[in-house]
């Protein structure tokens, strides 16, 4: 039993680790998956990581609870970076409905249990079927398995790297023009659309623009979304891609390197 003991601390920190990551990634933490289901492949991906690891056994004393919640804090923010960069499609969700007056009528999100745009949650579901396509749940799976190259298990999260500032600002940079890139043909047609609307109003005063106006641009909206999808599935392919990379540069950053 007491030889036991030090091969269950590490997979003990494996097992928190993996689940803390699968409790904030996407995809993995969305909802509608049953919790039974995430614990068991927590539990079998642990399994399986355990002896992969080349690590030696620790002991199970006061230093070993600070590991726990190390690792639990690298699986949080491991998954919180990926969670952060695919909310670039909420973003630009927001923008189009606000722009189409969709604003008011926000739904619950059955992933995440928020509240979330009509037009972001259509972007939402296409992204997840683009992820499954493009065999992007098994690359988060990779990211986090190759998490323990880049940040050991027996080593402590360096916040005091000066590239980690740097690298925030970078993020929330790219997440913001993604977002941008998504909505910009929407909103740029739909801004002529307001501008058209208006000269119209001042032309015809006898036209109620008000209801007018909101069926036009909701058809325009949906033509120019349907025109531009084909863009649209890139720029999302283009996010999952920096989800990826940009979980393995911050296990970098975190390691020292």
């Amino acid at each position: 039993m007491n030889d036991l003991i030090p091969h269950l601390t590490v997979f003990l920190l494996v097992l928190v680790r993996v689940s803390a990551f699968f409790a904030t990634v996407p995809f993995f933490s969305y909802r509608t998956i049953p919790p039974q289901v995430k614990i068991t492949l927590a539990l079998v991906l642990a399994w399986m990581m355990y002896y992969t690891i080349d690590v030696e056994p620790f002991a199970f004393n006061d230093d070993y609870i600070l590991l726990v919640v190390k690792e639990a804090l690298v699986g949080l923010l491991l998954g919180l970076m990926g969670y952060i960069i695919m909310s670039a499609i909420q973003i630009a969700g927001s923008f189009i409905d606000f722009q189409m007056g969709f604003a008011i009528a926000n739904i619950i999100d059955p992933q995440t249990g928020a509240q979330s745009p009509l037009i972001g949650q259509f972007f939402n579901m296409l992204a997840l079927l683009l992820l499954l396509a493009i065999d992007g749940h098994h690359m988060i799976l990779n990211g986090i398995y190759y998490s323990y190259q880049f940040f050991p298990m027996d080593q402590f999260p360096s916040f005091m790297n000066e590239n980690f500032p740097q690298f925030i600002i970078t993020t929330f940079t790219a997440v913001f023009a993604i977002a941008f890139q998504m909505a910009a043909p929407v909103v740029a047609t739909l801004f002529l659309v307001d501008l058209a609307l208006g000269i119209t109003a001042k032309t015809v005063p006898q036209l109620n623009i008000f209801v007018v106006g909101f069926p036009i641009k909701i058809g325009v909206s949906f033509l120019v979304l349907f025109t531009m999808m084909a863009v649209m599935i890139q720029v999302i392919q283009k996010l999952i891609t920096i989800m990826i990379y940009g979980m393995r540069d911050l296990m970098a950053i975190l390691g020292g390197g």
